[in-house]
């Protein structure tokens, strides 16, 4: 790499923090947005933590101790309960909340780098492949989410690996289309210009100078799906199409719940309320990222 390309970049850096669109961060933290990070953060350790807090194995069925209540109603020795089987309520939500966790951030994880590649390469090749990236993405997102994960599913089995394949992929088109607008809307500013004028090569260019300006709204995108992951993979779990036993997710628990909800409505309640902390908590996130870092929202 020649010297004047090397001094050009140092200038069109210098340039980016000057016009904004350098990462901006922001003082202060609302109460809000503290106690959801205070709040994700303790479920994700409770998960993490899960194979060494569960009271009791979850696949260990008593059906003398079937639909006990919880402890605040009564049963000593399991605090949240049992279910119909007579298995422990509390190790089941942890490893359960452990499960759609990792599904949830496999997914995300899936979808950020093939949706930022995918957006990359279109806004900068430009030309017919981005028309037909273009037109797969409005194809995908014309039918609803949850559709084409059942599909996937059928087609493909309902394997942990496959679901997280399927949750991730199913979510990457958002990512393709927000960073395929900013490459598009950074072609004309001036530093690009510059870039190109200097000698550096395309791929040069979209590595070093466009995709760090992509990934302010990539992290908040990310930090809004993961909400929206978990409901996914808890609504495929719930229909019976997610995770299998002896497995356990959020979803699956809901599933099982279904069928007492006059008789035992805690076995639904506490998996319903995990998955509302989380998907709130992390909405609450993404909404504070993207005041921090996207710079058209300091105002």
């Amino acid at each position: 790499m020649s010297m004047d390309v090397r001094a050009s970049e140092l200038v069109i850096d210098e340039f980016e923090v000057k016009s904004g669109l350098a990462p901006v961060r922001h003082g202060g933290m609302p109460v809000v947005t503290a106690v959801s990070i205070t709040v994700l953060s303790f479920i994700v350790l409770l998960a993490i933590a899960a194979p060494l807090i569960a009271p009791h194995d979850i696949a260990a069925q008593s059906l003398l101790s079937r639909l006990r209540p919880p402890m605040f109603a009564g049963a000593a020795d399991y605090p949240l309960g049992t279910d119909h089987l007579g298995r422990d309520m509390l190790s089941r939500l942890l490893f359960a909340t452990r499960t759609t966790l990792l599904i949830a951030g496999a997914g995300v994880f899936i979808g950020v780098v093939a949706g930022t590649l995918g957006g990359l390469i279109a806004g900068t090749l430009g030309g017919s492949i981005d028309q037909c990236l273009s037109a797969v993405v409005d194809a995908q997102a014309a039918v609803p989410t949850t559709l084409v994960a059942l599909t996937a599913v059928a087609l493909a089995g309902t394997s942990p690996l496959v679901l997280v394949l399927i949750v991730g992929f199913s979510d990457y088109y958002k990512y393709v289309r927000v960073v395929r607008g900013e490459v598009v809307a950074l072609q004309a500013h001036a530093f690009i210009e510059a870039a190109r004028s200097s000698g550096a090569s395309p791929w040069r260019i979209a590595m070093r100078h466009v995709l760090p300006n992509t990934f302010s709204p990539v992290i908040v995108l990310a930090s809004l799906s993961f909400a929206e992951i978990v409901v996914l993979e808890s609504s495929l779990s719930f229909l019976g199409v997610g995770i299998q036993p002896p497995n356990v997710s959020l979803g699956s628990l809901l599933g099982e719940a279904r069928n007492y909800l006059i008789t035992t409505p805690w076995l639904a309640i506490f998996p319903c309320a995990v998955i509302v902390m989380i998907t709130v908590a992390a909405a609450m996130i993404g909404d504070r990222l993207r005041a921090s870092l996207d710079p058209r929202s300091r105002a």
